[in-house]
C-alpha cells in the first residue's frame, strides 16, 4: 500500500511551499488509496514552539488534509538510540569525541588550503587507535554514521530522474547528538522505516540529503522508498519563498479571507498540470493527480493570479457560508449585522465585485453602519443645484412601498421632475447613503439598507449641501 508523509519541523507557521507539499503527498495517497500521515519533526528545541505545532495542525485543518497522526519524533528518542546503537555493533557507525571548536578549527584549516570542509574521520576507530586518541572522561559523544569510502550512490528520482554522487564527496555524518537527539538525516529515515513510507514527496532542496540518506538505509538494511523530489516555489521576484515569511503563510491567507478550496487548487497548480485546467475541485485533483506531470521547473508565486482565483470560487460559492464567515470581520469592525438587513442578501449583491472575504466585509460595512463621505466626494457630488431634487426625493422615499422597482421609479421620476441628468442625482444619492462613490445598483442598495435608515442618513447628509 502506497505511504507518504509531511514532516515539518515547527519553528514557524505553515507556509505555502510547505502546504503545497503536504498537498501533493495528500492527493498522491488518495489517488492510490493509501495513506497519508503527519510526522512533526520538533528536535530542533531552541527554535521549535508549541505555537508553531498548534499554526501547522490548524493550517492542515483548514485546508481539509486529513491524516494518520500527528506523530512527534520527541517522543521517539529511544527508537533512535537503539537503531544507533544496531549500527554502531554493525561496526557502521561510531562515537565521535571532537568538540565544536576542534571541528571549526579543521574546516577553517581546510578552507584556507582551498579543500572542501568536512569531517576527517579522526575518531573512526582505526584511525583513533593510530592518532592514540582517548576518550575524555565526562564527555558525551555524538555518534556518527560510518559512511562508505568508494563507490557510489545511483537513484532514480521519480521527478528529476537518474542522480549519481560518489561515496567519497561525504564525510560522517552525525547520526544523535550528545544529548541523544537525532540529527535530520538519521531522524528522517529511521520514522520512514518505521512508518513504512513508499514514497518520499518534498522540495528539491532536500535532494543533497538523498544519497546520505540512502545509505543509512542500505546500513539499516532497510528496503529503501521512491524518491519524488518537487520543484522549488519562488516569489514574484524570483527568490525562493521562505516559511518565515510571513506573507505566505496558510494562516495569513486564511485569516485575510482566502477560501481553502481556492488555495488548495492553486497550489496544485504550482509544479503540477493537468492539461489546459485552471479550475478543479479536490476530489477532481485527488482523481486526476499523478507524479508524471510534476514540473521540474520551479514554480513562481503569483498572489494576483491566487486572488483572481479565490474571486471565482467566492462567485460559486453558497451565500449564507459566506455570510458565516463574512461576519468576523465585520464584527471587528463594529457592524452588528443582526441589527441591519440579511447578511447572505448583502453578499448576494457585493460578491461579484470582490476578491477575498475581507473585501467583502469592508465592502458591506455601509449597510451596518453609516459612513461620512470624504470632503472630497462632498465636493464633487454635492450642487446645490440637486438639493431640491434630493429633498422630494426623500419624500417621495417615505411613501412609497419599499422595494426596489419602486425606489428605481421614484428617482426616475425626481430625475424628470427637476429636469436634470440621472447622475446628478444618482450620484449625490449614493454618496449620501453610502460614504462611497461606487457600489452596486442604488435601487438595490437602498432597499437593503432599509426605509428608515436611508431617510435618517439623507437628512443628515441634506444639512451639507450649499445653499
Amino acid at each position: 500500500m502506497i505511504r507518504t508523509r509531511f514532516a515539518p519541523s515547527p519553528t514557524g507557521y505553515l507556509h505555502i511551499g510547505g502546504a503545497r507539499t503536504a498537498l501533493f503527498c495528500w492527493a498522491y495517497a488518495k489517488r492510490q488509496g493509501g495513506t497519508f500521515i503527519l510526522r512533526v519533526e520538533d528536535t530542533d528545541r531552541e527554535r521549535s514552539t508549541g505555537q508553531s505545532v498548534q499554526a501547522i495542525l490548524d493550517g492542515m485543518a483548514w485546508l481539509e488534509l486529513d491524516y494518520e497522526g500527528p506523530y512527534f519524533q520527541m517522543e521517539r528518542l529511544v527508537r533512535y538510540r537503539e537503531m544507533a546503537d544496531d549500527l554502531i555493533a554493525a561496526g557502521k557507525a561510531y562515537h565521535c569525541y571532537a568538540t565544536r571548536g576542534e571541528i571549526d578549527a579543521l574546516r577553517e584549516q581546510q578552507r584556507a588550503r582551498g579543500e572542501k570542509p568536512r569531517y576527517d574521520g579522526r575518531w573512526r576507530p582505526e584511525n583513533a587507535k593510530q592518532l592514540g586518541l582517548k576518550a575524555p572522561d565526562g564527555a558525551r559523544p555524538v555518534v556518527r554514521f560510518r559512511n562508505p569510502d568508494d563507490g557510489e550512490v545511483t537513484f532514480t528520482d521519480l521527478v528529476k530522474g537518474p542522480i549519481t554522487v560518489a561515496n567519497n564527496e561525504m564525510d560522517d555524518l552525525v547520526l544523535l547528538r550528545g544529548d541523544g537527539i537525532p540529527t535530520y538525516n538519521f531522524g528522517v529515515v529511521v520514522d520512514d522505516i518505521d512508518m513504512n513510507i513508499t514514497h518520499v514527496i518534498r522540495g528539491d532542496d532536500h535532494v543533497n540529503n538523498t544519497p546520505r540518506q540512502i545509505n543509512i538505509y542500505k546500513a539499516l538494511g532497510a528496503t529503501l522508498p521512491e524518491f519524488v523530489h518537487i520543484p522549488m516555489i519562488l516569489g514574484a521576484d524570483g527568490e525562493r519563498l521562505s516559511k518565515r515569511h510571513g506573507a505566505v503563510s496558510v494562516t495569513q491567507y486564511r485569516d485575510e479571507g482566502f477560501l481553502p478550496e481556492a488555495l488548495v487548487n492553486y497550489l496544485a497548480r504550482l509544479g503540477w498540470s493537468h492539461g489546459d485546467e485552471e479550475m478543479f475541485a479536490r476530489e477532481q485533483l485527488v482523481e486526476w493527480f499523478d507524479l508524471e506531470h510534476v514540473s521540474q521547473s520551479p514554480a513562481r508565486f503569483d498572489p494576483g493570479k491566487l486572488a483572481w482565483l479565490n474571486a471565482q470560487y467566492l462567485r460559486a460559492a453558497d451565500d449564507n457560508r459566506l455570510a458565516a464567515l463574512t461576519d468576523p470581520f465585520l464584527a471587528r469592525g463594529g457592524c452588528e449585522t443582526r441589527k441591519g438587513p440579511p447578511l447572505a442578501r448583502v453578499i448576494a449583491l457585493l460578491k461579484e465585485r470582490v476578491n477575498t472575504i475581507e473585501e467583502l466585509a469592508d465592502a458591506a460595512v455601509y449597510f451596518y453602519r453609516a459612513l461620512e463621505p470624504s470632503e472630497q466626494l462632498k465636493a464633487e457630488h454635492y450642487a446645490a443645484e440637486a438639493k431640491p431634487a434630493l429633498v422630494e426625493l426623500a419624500e417621495r422615499l417615505s411613501k412609497i412601498e419599499w422595494n426596489r422597482e419602486l425606489i428605481n421609479g421614484a428617482v426616475k421620476a425626481v430625475v424628470a421632475a427637476h429636469k436634470l441628468k440621472m447622475p446628478k442625482v444618482a450620484m449625490p444619492l449614493r454618496v449620501m447613503v453610502t460614504g462611497m462613490a461606487q457600489t452596486p445598483s442604488v435601487d438595490a442598495v437602498l432597499e437593503l439598507i432599509g426605509r428608515h435608515e436611508v431617510l435618517a442618513r439623507l437628512e443628515k447628509q441634506l444639512q451639507a449641501f450649499p445653499t
